[in-house]
């Protein structure tokens, strides 16, 4: 039977969706109004998977070290949609910050998995990532408190990545995420799970006081909604657009071209089995977390595993194959991208972490109305020209020897009667399959961040030689039409 779904989002579903599916039933979604006023229910799931490397050393070690460092749980694991499927598939499921996840599959080993991925496509279930929407007429609003987006400056189904921001004022980042604007001026924003407990507070306690603030004088209100466990896939390589195109129902690849990263639309997807049926409207992202081309498709939970299924049938085993949270980890760090609790946290601003890129010209002064402009407009010019700059910056590293693990040491070259200086400390790191190189991602003193530089590593107390890197590591292919 099919389950209770949110009518708000349905409505704008049909709405974006009223030409191609007047006579098909609307795609709802699981969703909970979020009570201003009412407590909320926190649970404790993980986000992408820092399990490293090699398939041989591939240990319940690192997923124990991963979870550790994320909020606890005493709640039992959950699934996701697509659970039975992964088993199916001989996937090795682990605990991951309250979800078991797979993190690879009998198939392929997590380093074949990531150069399937680089040569043709992957399929990875991120259905553990939060997915959410606000609407109301101060959505937009409410969005540029708490984030230093232009989010009222976008148009319907185009994305920009960004960050949760401590009401603090520090300019501290509490979550990163997407946001997308949906039409009637909604907005979709996906959170990382590991953060689901302190976003649901931070974001049910910001709603509560923008509206409060709304009412008192006559102000635009806004509504937060947290989607279920709906199915969130992402397909990901050089094979998703073909891929996605012979499943599309009423849409080819020709179409899909005129689809940018960044953008969106509202779709349908032929099921497998040989019968005419389709699914419901799915959401599909031009985007995602490996550098290559690709999508994230958010599914309504009750058919998320007809729509996987038909994805994995329309291309074959020689075309998209299931991949895990491994090959994402090491896919992810290749493509130079953060994993928060790792590489972003609390006591990191946006212009540390080298993402000064997502605040827009408009939005770079002391007065541009989020939380912690004040500081970070005066990271944003550097200490040359008058503003305070930052003390360290998120670099790129390519490490000789053994691989440099999350925590290691970044020091001064070794000099002869000089004892080497601590410059800063790596929060990512593994092997590179695809550049056959030892590869990390850090933070170190400002002055030492330039390409080229060459600092040591410290790896189990040895030093090992490491040059400062622009990142990505490997060249990223997203589709941004034809040139």
């Amino acid at each position: 039977m099919q389950s209770t779904r949110s009518s708000a989002l349905a409505r704008t579903l049909r709405g974006a969706c009223r030409d191609s599916t007047r006579t098909a039933r609307a795609r709802c979604f699981n969703t909970r109004a979020v009570a201003t006023s009412s407590s909320v229910v926190l649970t404790s799931p993980c986000q992408s998977a820092l399990v490293r490397a090699q398939p041989r050393q591939l240990t319940h070690a690192h997923t124990r070290r991963h979870a550790s460092s994320l909020p606890t749980s005493s709640e039992p694991l959950r699934r996701t949609p697509l659970h039975d499927l992964h088993l199916a598939h001989g996937a090795k499921m682990v605990p991951f910050g309250g979800f078991e996840m797979p993190v690879h599959y009998a198939s392929l080993g997590v380093s074949q998995s990531h150069l399937f991925t680089r040569s043709h496509a992957s399929l990875f279930d991120v259905s553990h990532m939060v997915q959410r929407a606000f609407s109301g007429p101060g959505a937009a609003g409410f969005l540029e408190r708490v984030t230093p987006s232009s989010v009222s400056g976008l148009a319907d189904h185009r994305s920009t990545l960004s960050c949760l921001l401590k009401e603090d004022g520090s300019g501290g980042i509490v979550d990163d995420c997407i946001v997308t604007r949906l039409p009637g001026d909604r907005f979709y924003v996906v959170t990382n799970a590991a953060c689901r407990e302190k976003d649901d507070a931070y974001l049910a306690r910001e709603v509560a006081r923008w509206n409060r603030e709304m009412a008192a004088t006559g102000g635009l209100e806004v509504k937060e909604e947290r989607w279920g466990m709906e199915g969130l896939v992402a397909l990901q390589g050089p094979e998703a657009a073909g891929v996605l195109a012979a499943v599309l129902d009423g849409q080819g690849s020709e179409d899909l071209r005129k689809v940018l990263f960044g953008q969106s639309f509202f779709g349908k997807i032929k099921l497998s089995g040989g019968s005419n049926k389709v699914s419901s409207p799915v959401l599909i992202s031009r985007g995602g977390y490996t550098g290559e081309d690709g999508f994230e498709i958010s599914i309504a939970a009750d058919e998320a595993v007809a729509v996987t299924e038909a994805l994995l049938e329309a291309g074959g085993p020689e075309k998209v194959q299931f991949a895990g949270l491994g090959a994402r980890d090491s896919l992810r760090l290749e493509a130079g991208m953060c994993l928060y609790g790792h590489d972003l946290d609390e006591s990191t601003t946006p212009v540390e972490a080298g993402l000064s890129w997502i605040i827009p010209k408009e939005r770079r002064t002391a007065d541009a109305g989020y939380y912690g402009a004040e500081v970070i407009s005066r990271q944003l010019v550097p200490k040359s020209k008058g503003g305070s700059g930052v003390d360290r910056r998120r670099v790129g590293l390519i490490v000789e020897g053994a691989p440099a693990r999350e925590g290691a040491e970044i020091v001064s070259r070794a000099e002869e009667g000089k004892e080497p200086v601590k410059l800063g400390a790596v929060t990512s790191g593994c092997p590179s399959p695809s550049l056959g190189k030892n590869i990390a991602m850090g933070y170190i003193k400002d002055g030492f961040h330039k390409a080229g530089t060459e600092v040591d590593v410290l790896v189990r107390g040895r030093p090992r030689k490491a040059v400062v890197t622009k990142m990505p590591f490997v060249p990223t292919k997203y589709w941004k039409g034809d040139a």
